[in-house]
């Protein structure tokens, strides 16, 4: 069984989707980040930057922390979403939403969603950025069905939650057609359904 200690934020969606996904018994450890829960030392103990999501596999008596390297290490527990043949590829779209999509999303989250009127300037820079992120999505989709080529893996899995709050973002994603293409698509898988809905709400995926 896997106990998923997290929020619910884009990282924390992700390991519940891939749960979902996956289908493995888990059960989710809820992690108050508004109270600063993440800083208790227990926490700190398996997860040393105090971030979420942590995953314990009480199987193997194993924790993982870093969303990038528990979607690796439940893919590869399953054998599902991280095809030998396309690794290489996976692992650069994956590296690419840990490195770029994701922190540059949630910096024009803090200045644009959370925090307008307050800088001009980073308002500004993280709006075109992210832009620039639905661009550079859209142009890849336009030759792939998925980010690492024909099949749906855990690139795709890491990234959906982030464009998944594109109102928040207000830069049109219907304005993308082949970015639209690949969230409509995901967006209806059953599985991505109940793992977006992390903490058992009746939370729904944006529509485009």
């Amino acid at each position: 069984m896997i106990e998923l200690l997290t929020a619910d934020t884009p990282n924390g969606k992700k390991i519940s989707i891939m749960l979902e996904e996956s289908c493995i018994e888990y059960k989710i450890t809820k992690i108050n980040i508004f109270k600063n829960e993440q800083f208790k030392p227990e926490f700190r103990k398996i997860s040393p930057f105090s971030k979420i999501p942590v995953i314990i596999d009480h199987e193997n008596k194993k924790s993982v922390f870093e969303s990038g390297a528990i979607l690796i290490y439940l893919a590869e527990k399953i054998g599902k979403f991280y095809d030998t043949e396309d690794r290489l590829l996976v692992n650069q779209w994956l590296m690419g939403q840990m490195a770029y999509v994701g922190p540059m999303l949630g910096q024009h989250h803090q200045f644009h969603h959370y925090n307008p009127g307050k800088s001009k300037f980073g308002e500004e820079r993280y709006f075109k950025i992210a832009e620039q992120i639905y661009k550079d999505l859209d142009e890849r989709l336009s030759n792939t069905n998925y980010l690492a080529g024909k099949n749906y893996t855990i690139a795709d899995i890491a990234t959906f939650p982030w464009i998944a709050r594109h109102e928040w973002h207000d830069i049109g994603l219907k304005r993308f057609s082949n970015l639209t293409r690949w969230y409509t698509d995901i967006s209806e898988r059953e599985a991505v359904q109940k793992g977006y809905d992390l903490l058992g709400k009746g939370e729904k995926i944006p529509k485009v």
